[in-house]
């Protein structure tokens, strides 16, 4: 299987950067590595200090990069299932009009860029693909994607193709059923895809998502809050990486290095908590990387970045998957006087904005305004809710029998 490993964080904090440093140390080290970029900003061919195109191309021995065009793919891969869908929402009663403004889904871009890098990872000699995602916010949405369309999917079409076939053929006649059913096989090429965009997401053995920040109090916090979302998704962070560490002047005098004294003190103290939040979450050590006098551009200047980025190590080497279940339970006694307890793992901070309601079998889980439905074990289907605590290593969410279900 290959190795897929996305780079993210605050826009400006060097992803681009760090990303090109990683698979050209892979590339260095006899391993064949691809890095593509999904973010608009187009930097990559800069960092690399080549002109980079859709399609990959070899840019150094082993080392393959290309810059995704959203756009061009929505332009290619899209206009025929809008075209479809629009057959749908038409024979289904819609007006044209709505049917047009229907089919013009936020996100297209964003998951075709995502289904680009899925394709990629099975179309070329590399055995690692390293993404270069967009801001931090754009990339929780992007990973988000696949599921919300999945959703969006379901609830608009029938599962069955012959539920949909059917459907199309009663409302427009036998005599287009082929042209229905051209149709429901686009949308069963689509609901394929988003599910291979899901598991390859899910793989927490071959995908994972490196943070990387500046040593400063706010990108800190939001990377943090970027943790918490990526694990309330099911998706594994391997590491964090703190570039652009300013040099320590040491004892030196005059106001140069007073400033770099002072900034280099704020950035230790936030290192210093951003590893006590690591160790407490399972992440390990924060790798460091120093701010450097010129912009590393090119490949050469990108594999010193690497050496001091991995000291030797192994690039891939990241924070294993964790095998402890993100649902732990535990508790009991009898009947409806039982009391149980449901752990939820998830690496919490301070300022989480929290919300837990309960949805029928289900715990809907809010985070900072991110939402999670988390199905409840069997046992505790048939139990209320009594109460919910928080630390920073997840939530433990108190349960007792409902009297009116435990009987049943």
């Amino acid at each position: 299987m290959t190795r897929v490993l996305l780079f993210t964080g605050k826009g400006g904090v060097g992803k681009t950067t760090l990303a090109a440093a990683t698979a050209a140390q892979l590339a260095a080290d006899g391993r064949k590595a691809l890095v593509v970029s999904t973010d608009p900003a187009h930097s990559l061919g800069d960092a690399l200090g080549v002109p980079l195109g859709g399609q990959p191309s070899e840019v150094d021995s082993g080392l393959y990069a290309a810059q995704i065009d959203p756009r061009g793919l929505v332009d290619d891969a899209w206009r025929d299932l809008r075209g479809h869908l629009r057959t749908i929402l038409a024979g289904a009663g819609v007006d044209e009009l709505d049917a047009e403004e229907l089919t013009v889904l936020p996100g297209v871009e964003e998951l075709l860029a995502l289904a680009e890098v899925h394709r990629l990872s099975h179309a070329g000699p590399w055995e690692t693909v390293v993404v270069d995602c967009g801001p931090t916010a754009e990339t929780l949405r992007l990973l988000s994607l696949p599921e919300a369309f999945a959703g969006y999917l379901e609830r608009l079409f029938p599962t069955h193709r012959r539920v949909v076939r059917g459907l199309l053929a009663g409302v427009a006649g036998t005599a287009t059923v082929e042209k229905w059913d051209a149709t429901a096989d686009a949308l069963s090429r689509l609901a394929e895809h988003l599910d291979a965009l899901r598991a390859m997401l899910a793989d927490q053995t071959t995908t994972s998502v490196r943070l990387v920040l500046t040593p400063e109090r706010v990108v800190a916090a939001e990377t943090r809050r970027t943790l918490t979302a990526l694990a309330l998704q099911g998706i594994r962070v391997d590491g964090v990486v703190a570039n652009r560490l300013v040099p320590d002047p040491g004892s030196d005098g005059g106001a140069a290095a007073t400033w770099l004294r002072t900034r280099r003190g704020e950035q230790d103290a936030v290192l210093s908590e951003l590893r006590q939040s690591a160790e407490l979450t399972g992440m390990g050590d924060v790798r460091v990387v120093d701010h450097r006098a010129s912009e590393p551009v090119g490949v050469r200047a990108l594999l010193d970045v690497a050496a001091e980025l991995y000291r030797g190590a192994d690039p891939l080497r990241g924070v294993e998957a964790s095998t402890a279940p993100m649902l732990e339970v535990s508790g009991g006694g009898r009947g409806t006087e039982a009391e149980y307890l449901l752990r939820i793992v998830l690496p919490l901070g301070e300022d989480t904005e929290l919300d837990l309601a309960r949805v029928g079998d289900e715990l809907a889980v809010t985070v900072d305004g991110r939402r999670k439905l988390v199905a409840l074990p069997s046992l505790l289907r048939r139990c209320v809710v009594t109460g919910a605590e928080m630390d920073e290593t997840g939530l433990a969410v108190s349960f007792r029998p409902d009297p009116n279900l435990w009987m049943r």
